[in-house]
């Protein structure tokens, strides 16, 4: 009886994650659109997102502290509750992120140089490593969480990319220096992101192996 309670109590916990991951997704979906569209109202969702990513972290630590202090955990569930408590702070880390790419959005108009640039791509590439590393823990799935701690040198590679794309922007512009330094900060953010995300992928693989890199 005991451990169906147990169990009842993990499942919630996976329905937070995943809740949790879905506000990751927003904020960075919302604060890219901001970017590429110089669109207020999407900076200010991905800001004020960001905020419930802050509140849900809070409620996900408190509930699986409860968990500890009234079950007895065996080893393969202290895995897994430690696994998502150390998810949790790299998740509120990629909310920060994103908004911090939103509150740059509220001071220049990049839009008009950014679309040459590898921006977009990036965020594609990050969104999805955020999804597939919380899918895998929920699933429990070992070889997805491989696959995005693997995909994190697509993020790397499309960073550098973008470094070139803007030093051939300074070359072509003196004056879009500042602009390029901009968008330099707002891709070295997303390949944060895509650390974070990796970072997950492997609490995830420690939940299921005891073993962490």
């Amino acid at each position: 009886m005991m451990r169906n309670k147990f169990d009842e109590q993990l499942e919630v916990l996976n329905n937070d994650l995943i809740s949790m991951g879905a506000l990751c997704e927003d904020t960075i979906a919302c604060a890219v659109k901001s970017l590429l569209n110089n669109d207020m109202q999407f900076a200010q969702k991905a800001m004020k997102t960001e905020k419930e990513i802050d509140q849900k972290e809070r409620d996900i630590e408190t509930y699986c502290l409860k968990l500890l202090l009234q079950q007895q955990p065996v080893a393969r569930d202290l895995r897994l509750i430690s696994a998502a408590l150390k998810m949790i702070t790299d998740m509120e880390r990629i909310g920060d992120q994103a908004a911090d790419i939103a509150e740059i959005v509220t001071f220049i108009d990049l839009s008009q140089s950014i679309n040459d640039i590898h921006i977009s791509d990036m965020a594609v590439a990050v969104i999805k490593m955020v999804t597939d590393s919380i899918d895998a823990f929920v699933k429990r799935d070992l070889a997805l969480a491989n696959t995005v701690i693997a995909y994190d040198d697509v993020v790397d590679d499309l960073f550098l990319k973008t470094k070139k794309d803007l030093i051939d922007l300074i070359a072509g512009d003196i004056k879009r220096g500042e602009q390029a330094l901009d968008i330099l900060m707002i891709a070295k953010y997303l390949e944060r992101i895509g650390d974070h995300a990796a970072l997950i992928a492997e609490w995830v693989v420690f939940s299921i192996t005891g073993n962490h890199k």
